[in-house]
């Protein structure tokens, strides 16, 4: 009787100081852009789910902040620059109390400037209309979530599911770590890591149990569909059996958590896994969890939302001598047949990116936005390996923690210290230096410290 008096209390604390609102955008292209994700040219020959932006506005104790989630590969920093300013000049949201990320889908259009440099013709004219129009359909997601504030209360639980991620770096016979080295290889010894498998779930209702929204954060890399037809890949799947529960009221919003080193693919199974029934078997059995998150929900007591946010300079990786023009030689190569190694060519594109940058020390921020002291976002702008996930969310003073991926910029991959002397795809992918991801780690912990010590 004493735990549901203090439950009621809680409930009537968070209405009376908690409001609302959600609301999505289509972000959906014209069928014949370039589509994102692999490293040569293929155009959407259609569209098989649409793509959204999707915002949270939370207003607690009277000051604002905004979760965006965008179906999209990344949002490099000029387009989030590009989508505050417009977010500050339509809604009451100052745009540094907003985080913006991608869900990592690889059948969305092409938006990063280094890939639409190898389209040509009309598909890269129309993908950089496209891309310029985005920051307006990011604030117009925003400005709608802003009008539709209302009352809610917050809730919280953190599931687990253990059979959809796997690493995908492995220690091999010869001594060597390899990124997805193929089903059923005979020289794969051991995976070198393990998948983080927490399910964060924060769902917001109103005082009259009316659903507003699903907030899910998962550690599984969005690649699962292939093809050639837009689509958001597993989160999509998610999101329309949540509504099927809840209502088509509720919005279901999905971030990727720190995945960089993570797939869906096992290994150990023969079966082949891709494709859009493999994206809805992974959404269905990640929407499963969810549903038994529900009955698990524990009131979340609101109170001030608070956002801090440090921009960093992170040292970036070094050009090698004579490396450069071996790097525009292999790039000629991009989206074309017969061309050179795969690695060859990540290791090109990093290369030439690197040397335009002409040695300078690549900006990152770190943002956090808490909801009382309860439960706090925790945004990296890249593709962020899950050991620092988990380190940022055991150092974490919150009780709930959610760290998203591509946030607020991308910067690609961010490996660990000890990931950087294994090598691998990730690894030669890499702009940053070694030691960045455990910088970005560090900023994030010392900012979770700071919020909640206020």
């Amino acid at each position: 009787m004493r735990h549901w008096v203090a439950c009621c209390l809680l409930s009537s604390l968070a209405y009376a100081e908690l409001r609302v609102g959600a609301a999505a955008v289509k972000i959906t292209p014209p069928v014949g852009l370039p589509l994102a994700g692999y490293y040569h040219v293929r155009l959407a020959t259609g569209m098989h789910d649409e793509l959204y932006a999707k915002a949270l506005v939370l207003e607690g104790s009277g000051s604002r902040a905004a979760l965006v989630a965008c179906d999209l590969i990344a949002l490099e920093g000029d387009l989030v620059e590009a989508a505050r300013q417009l977010i500050e000049r339509t809604t009451g949201l100052r745009g540094d109390r907003v985080m913006i990320s991608a869900t990592h889908t690889h059948t969305g259009p092409e938006v990063e400037r280094q890939f639409l440099a190898f389209v040509e013709g009309a598909p890269r004219q129309a993908a950089e209309r496209y891309r310029a129009e985005l920051p307006s359909r990011i604030a117009e997601a925003v400005r709608l979530a802003e009008a539709a504030l209302t009352p809610a209360r917050a809730w919280a639980h953190i599931g687990r599911e253990e059979t959809l991620a796997f690493y995908r770096r492995f220690r091999m016979k010869d001594g060597t770590v390899q990124f997805n080295p193929g089903k059923l290889n005979p020289d794969i010894v051991e995976p070198v890591g393990k998948p983080d498998p927490d399910v964060a779930v924060v769902y917001f209702d109103t005082p009259d149990d009316k659903p507003l929204a699903t907030y899910v954060n998962y550690a599984l890399h969005l690649d699962t569909v292939g093809g050639t037809e837009y689509s958001g890949d597993y989160p999509y799947t998610l999101a329309r059996l949540l509504g099927q529960v809840k209502g088509p009221g509720m919005l279901t919003l999905f971030t990727l958590a720190a995945a960089g080193n993570i797939n869906h693919v096992d290994v150990k199974s023969p079966e082949p896994q891709k494709g859009h029934g493999e994206a809805q078997r992974i959404g269905t059995v990640l929407a499963g969890e969810v549903l038994k998150s529900y009955a698990r929900l524990k009131p979340v007591v609101s109170g001030p939302v608070r956002v801090l946010s440090r921009r960093l300079e992170l040292p970036a990786r070094q050009v090698e001598p004579g490396a450069l023009e071996s790097a525009r030689d292999t790039a000629r190569w991009f989206g074309k047949p017969g061309g050179p190694p795969f690695l060859d060519m990540v290791a090109a594109l990093r290369t030439l990116d690197l040397a335009g940058r002409g040695g300078k020390a690549i900006p990152a921020e770190v943002q956090v936005v808490a909801l009382g002291e309860e439960v706090a976002w925790v945004g990296l702008p890249g593709e962020i390996f899950v050991e620092l996930g988990v380190a940022i969310k055991r150092a974490s003073p919150f009780p709930r923690t959610v760290v998203v991926s591509l946030a607020n910029g991308s910067i690609d991959y961010v490996p660990t210290k000890e990931a950087f002397a294994e090598g691998a795809y990730e690894v030669i992918s890499a702009r940053c230096a070694p030691g960045c991801g455990e910088m970005l780690a560090d900023a994030a912990i010392g900012l979770l410290r700071d919020l909640y010590k206020r």
